[in-house]
């Protein structure tokens, strides 16, 4: 099997502007491709925008979405493709037959549809269903897959991905500098990026620390480490809606160790070669191969109780 050079992007996108996301998308592969990408990836929703879509109501969040592969984005995306001679993963908001809502990210060249996925933890509007599937499919002989943002959280999701056979992993993203439970998270002041050059330093400062990148790097190298596979980490920069978003796309390798990333404050796309050989020499892969599925198949396929519970359950005795 060959290398495969994948570029992860990131961009700022404009809400409920398919055309002109669109347009950026193609400056984005056109520069991907003069480098030698085979693929390109980019954030969840980078088709439609993301954010704004938690005021839509359900009339028009049907407006905006369309239907996979024969809606006209996805029809323009395969058109970048077959010009520029890549394959592209991109997301938007997909509706079927029956007028249910999904959010979908597709994997195309220039011939057509290769994999879709079907977002299995979709919260942004309540309209949305969830998928039920996992999504692996073939990219010039690698097996790939893909998790959408918050699919990623629930580790047996990445797992599960794996053991079906994925050496890659797209993960595309709309993540980061928002409020959480955990440590240090928040909001960046977004009057910051009104003057993003003289503000530079300060915007590092924030998309690098505890709202951003300082999460990210608690969890993303793991997924990759312990599943023995590369990860391609995608996420917006700049305003989405009225939240501002640090960018920080990366691909990681097997070992967990970032080998490109995006960092500047521009639109940007980052290039590396994945290798096989990198796989069969990494600790996950040899963990894998070492699983006794008898020992705890029951237990991961089971329903769980919550720690309100189990403090519940142990008063009783």
């Amino acid at each position: 099997m060959k290398k495969l050079r994948v570029a992860t992007a990131q961009f700022e996108n404009a809400s409920g502007n398919k055309a002109y996301n669109l347009s950026v998308i193609e400056e984005i592969v056109k520069t991907a491709a003069a480098a030698g990408a085979d693929v390109v990836s980019f954030h969840e929703c980078s088709i439609t925008g993301y954010t704004f879509a938690r005021n839509l109501d359900r009339q028009s969040l049907l407006m905006l979405s369309e239907s996979i592969p024969d809606g006209p984005s996805v029809q323009a995306l395969i058109a970048i493709a077959k010009k520029h001679d890549v394959t592209i993963l991109a997301g938007l908001f997909e509706k079927d037959e029956q007028e249910n809502l999904y959010k979908a990210y597709v994997c195309v060249d220039g011939n057509g549809l290769i994999g879709k996925h079907r977002k299995l933890h979709p919260f942004i509007n309540p309209a949305l269903l969830p998928g039920n599937s996992y999504t692996v499919f073939d990219i010039k002989g690698w097996i790939c897959g893909i998790l959408i943002c918050y699919d990623n959280n629930v580790i047996e999701n990445v797992r599960a991905t794996a053991l079906l056979g994925a050496q890659v992993i797209f993960m595309p993203h709309v993540t980061m500098c928002t409020p959480s439970p955990r440590p240090g998270a928040g909001f960046v002041d977004s009057t910051l990026w009104l003057d993003k050059e003289a503000n530079a330093n300060r915007l590092r400062t924030e998309f690098d620390g505890d709202k951003g990148r300082r999460w990210l790097m608690k969890w993303l190298p793991a997924r990759a480490y312990d599943n023995g596979v590369y990860v391609v980490f995608s996420n917006p920069i700049g305003m989405d809606d009225d939240q501002l978003k640090n960018g920080c796309a990366m691909i990681l390798d097997p070992f967990g160790e970032v080998v490109a990333e995006c960092r500047s404050l521009e639109n940007e796309c980052v290039v590396a070669d994945l290798d096989p050989e990198t796989i069969i020499k990494s600790g996950g892969y040899r963990y894998r191969n070492a699983r006794r599925p008898s020992l705890y198949g029951n237990i991961i396929g089971s329903a769980h109780y919550s720690f309100q519970e189990v403090a519940w359950i142990d008063k009783r005795f």
